[in-house]
């Protein structure tokens, strides 16, 4: 009897500080890697807001630089990769691009997401009345 009483005490102590489980942590912009792929020098800052999303950072002071960041925490020790994928624009069409991102991981994480919780949209119930 009290063995199983200190087996339980440990369990119950230990599983309140993260021990033996830690949520992973995704944050920031989740950039497919065949939207990144189709970034052209030249296009206006709209069609790279369609493709790619809002930036996570405009920066007020300047005005033709985006920054898409993204970071994450997926193990234990809460050690935290960050990914900065940078662009600049000059009359309002892109120039240039660079930085790194997380394509493949992305991609995953998108399809995991959607699998897991479900769509963020409501189900559409019956549209006919009495059902």
């Amino acid at each position: 009897m009290h063995k199983l009483l200190l087996v339980l005490s440990i369990a119950m102590v230990t599983s309140g500080c993260g021990i033996l489980y830690k949520q992973p942590i995704y944050q920031g912009n989740l950039l497919e890697k065949a939207n990144v792929d189709q970034l052209q020098t030249g296009m206006s800052k709209q069609q790279v807001q369609l493709l790619l999303g809002s930036p996570s950072i405009e920066d007020p002071f300047h005005h033709d630089r985006w920054d898409y960041a993204a970071t994450q925490r997926t193990n234990r020790r809460g050690t935290t990769e960050k990914k900065n994928l940078t662009l600049w624009f000059e009359n309002d069409s892109l120039v240039k691009w660079e930085g790194d991102y997380f394509p493949e991981q992305d991609e995953q994480l998108a399809r995991q997401t959607v699998k897991q919780f479900g769509r963020n949209l409501p189900k559409e119930k019956d549209k006919r009345r009495g059902r």
